[in-house]
């Protein structure tokens, strides 16, 4: 398939023109970044998004590889001179991978079986009879001829073994046998689960005697099954019925009489010994395949919610990581993430120098103006959380001071990475911690992205899924968001630099290198400057990289360099000054003064895309797309377990959205959980549909588990 073939393939499957497909595929090989080619090659693509360009990425991608895996095949199979035009025909026609190893797998080498031993005697002359017994009449007269001591025939009946065992092969490994029964395998079978083991109780008791039908598998149940069988608690298998499976193999190697029962034992033998272990671990993979990707895809939209909290800006906070025997760490950052200050402090068991620890913080409140303490929900956290509750409630009166818990999950990964060292050289790991608690509520996206998104805590059984993929799909979650929010040129770390479409870890590092030897950054242009920036990089970074009060006011928008002279001229064509205030006046100068559009973007050189993206920036120069986003929920006093009663509606913080429902913040130690059936008042399919990571909603208390701890919680009919 040549590249227009796959170009006409891929818009048909997408629903796209092919022009566009075709444009992106080339943009694409030319190296250029998703997050350029969605934001300022509109006119190329027709305005695609970065998820349909990542479809036909992905599409192009396997369609190419395919193509490659054919040449392979064929090269194989033509060294084994065994390529004939209607074989080649077949192979070159295939549209999917399985089809194609399907074809493939009477030519690829394997390890010596039985049919290739029976093979070796001389019995597929034998095999052939059966298959197709012409004169022939008795099975053991016709097997007597092939009997051969020397090569340890030594019976009919051994002879007729052999020729059986070459059958088996031949229908193991035809490729419309194992398409009927991979279809049959997938509509048909049952997947069931018993336990190994029993003694004391496990996460796995609902699949201790499970049996369900392989086509109606979630995704969430496969990849708790699998989890238990990895622990050996669970053993799992892949039922059929035989009778059937052989039947339809039946269909298609049908017989004369004498030899019937022969061929009957043959398709018994190849489908219990060949064929259904080879479907079951097909079944297996593919449903694990279908179930890693829904856990991926899940995990990636609960961090992309996540990395675009909006940030809480110009203030003053305070991080504690909670901590019980080493003590809980606390640092004090200012408006800009900078540190000012840190100290342990030990309010809890054992040493429970409680009022020692208050005063400690009540000093540092005092001495840095602090606005808002961010306690890590870690150990210790409520204990942490009675603490700060009561401080705010003594200095109530002198300042206004607020508390937020905020989940720590990634924060001592990120205290002793290198990146971490290399920030905070002379702090110990512990204190790193909390000080990336404090940034991470400060601005989300700019601390995340130090740590390995695995670690960030919104997903399902993320140490179980396909780590390759996975850590692409959340890599490509990472560029996008910070890309769509864009970086200051001036203040982004080398950890935040390097996600950038067009820079490296390289790039960004001598970006900060430049930084801090030249000052400030006075506009993009000057980008050029830093060692190993060349043109292709300065032309997909400049656009997401922003100078606020640089020499050029258009440095702060995502107006790209390329734009510029197309963007001065409408500012210059509609009077406009100053871009800050007056911006917004141009689509109402244009609805007064009506122009001809067609003539003005052609003298202007740009399409309808690109200039109305240049008026999205002139109306809300440097736009943060975060700012519009609820703000987290601040507080000033401190609930329980104990404190909460049926019927009770609160406010809560979505922290993680699963397949099965939601859990939410509701400010005491343990995440309530709603229930997807509970999340409104028509049928939920898919819990994503109504809430996200982040989100603030309203919950009514529906259950109070005390021993285990846990919380239900209802959406429905809640009174405003």
């Amino acid at each position: 398939m040549t590249d227009p073939e796959m170009y006409q393939l891929i818009a048909k499957e997408l629903k796209l023109n092919v022009l566009q497909v075709k444009n992106t595929a080339e943009l694409l090989d030319g190296g250029n970044t998703v997050p350029f080619i969605s934001r300022y090659r509109k006119e190329v693509t027709g305005s695609l998004d970065e998820e349909q360009i990542r479809q036909v990425e992905d599409r192009l991608n396997y369609l190419r590889a395919l193509e490659a895996r054919k040449e392979t095949i064929l090269h194989s199979i033509k060294e084994q001179e065994k390529l004939t035009p209607e074989l080649e025909k077949k192979i070159r026609s295939c549209a999917r991978m399985q089809e194609l190893e399907d074809l493939y797998l009477p030519y690829k080498p394997k390890k010596r079986t039985r049919a290739t031993v029976a093979r070796e005697r001389g019995l597929e002359g034998l095999a052939r009879i059966i298959l197709e017994p012409g004169d022939q009449t008795d099975p053991l007269q016709a097997a007597a001829s092939f009997i051969d001591t020397e090569k340890e025939v030594n019976s009919a009946e051994d002879a007729l073994q052999g020729a059986r065992d070459i059958i088996a092969e031949m229908i193991s490994e035809d490729a419309d046998i194992r398409s009927r029964l991979r279809a049959a395998t997938f509509e048909e079978a049952h997947i069931t689960v018993q336990a190994k083991k029993t003694e004391g109780r496990t996460p796995y008791e609902a699949y201790y005697d499970f049996d369900g039908l392989v086509k109606k598998m979630v995704p969430h149940r496969i990849l708790a099954i699998n989890r238990g069988e990895a622990e050996g608690i669970l053993r799992v298998g892949i039922d059929t019925d035989k009778d059937v499976m052989c039947h339809l193999i039946q269909k298609q190697y049908a017989t004369t009489p004498p030899f019937a029962e022969q061929l009957k034992i043959a398709i018994a033998d190849s489908y219990n010994r060949l064929l259904a272990p080879s479907l079951a671990r097909e079944v297996r993979h593919a449903l694990t395949e279908k179930a890693d990707e829904h856990a991926i895809g899940v995990f990636a939209t609960n961090l992309r919610n996540l990395l675009l909290q909006p940030p809480v800006r110009g203030k003053i906070i305070m991080g504690i990581d909670p901590g019980f025997r080493t003590g809980s760490k606390v640092a004090v950052i200012d408006e800009t993430g900078k540190y000012l200050e840190g100290l342990t402090i030990y309010p809890h068991p054992p040493q429970n120098k409680y009022l020692e620890s208050k005063a400690a913080v009540r000093h540092l409140i005092e001495k840095y103006d602090v606005d808002i303490i961010a306690i890590g929900n870690g150990t210790a956290s409520r204990e942490t959380e009675q603490m700060a509750a009561e401080i705010i409630a003594e200095i109530r009166d002198e300042r206004k001071v607020a508390y937020i818990i905020v989940n720590e999950a990634g924060a001592s990964v990120y205290s002793a990475s290198p990146v971490a060292r290399e920030e905070f050289p002379d702090l110990e790991a512990s204190m790193r911690g909390n000080i990336s608690i404090a940034r991470r509520l400060l601005d989300p996206l700019a601390e995340l992205v130090k740590i390995d998104p695995k670690s960030i805590g919104v997903g399902l059984y993320q140490h179980d899924v396909n780590q390759r993929q996975l850590m692409q799909s959340l890599g490509q979650v990472v560029e996008s968001c910070v890309n769509s929010v864009g970086v200051n040129l001036n203040t982004a770390s080398a950890s935040l630099l390097r996600h950038i479409s067009g820079l490296t870890s390289r790039t960004a590092k001598n970006i900060v290198a430049y930084r801090d030897e030249n000052g400030a950054f006075r506009s993009r242009e000057e980008l050029k400057n830093v060692p190993a920036i060349g043109a292709i990089a300065f032309e997909q970074a400049a656009g997401f990289l922003r100078i606020p009060k640089g020499d050029n006011p258009l440095d702060n928008t995502s107006i790209h360099p390329e734009s510029y002279p197309a963007a001065e001229k409408i500012l210059e064509k509609f009077g406009i000054d100053d871009v800050a205030r007056e911006g917004r006046r141009i689509r109402a100068r244009m609805k007064e003064n009506p122009i001809d559009l067609d003539a003005l973007l052609e003298e202007l050189g740009i399409g309808r895309p690109t200039f109305d993206d240049i008026l999205s920036n002139f109306e809300k120069p440097g736009l943060d797309p975060r700012d519009a986003l609820p703000k987290p929920i601040l507080k000033s006093d401190v609930l329980k377990i104990e404190d909460l009663k049926e019927g009770m509606v609160l406010k809560g913080t979505v922290r993680n959205v699963v397949d099965f429902g939601a859990f939410i913040d509701i400010g005491v130690k343990q995440d309530g959980l709603v229930h997807v059936s509970q999340m409104a008042d028509k049928f939920v399919k898919n819990p994503h549909q109504v809430v996200a990571v982040g989100d603030i909603v309203d919950v009514r208390v529906t259950k109070i588990d005390m021993e285990r701890g846990r919380i239900g919680l209802s959406m429905k009919n809640i009174r405003p």
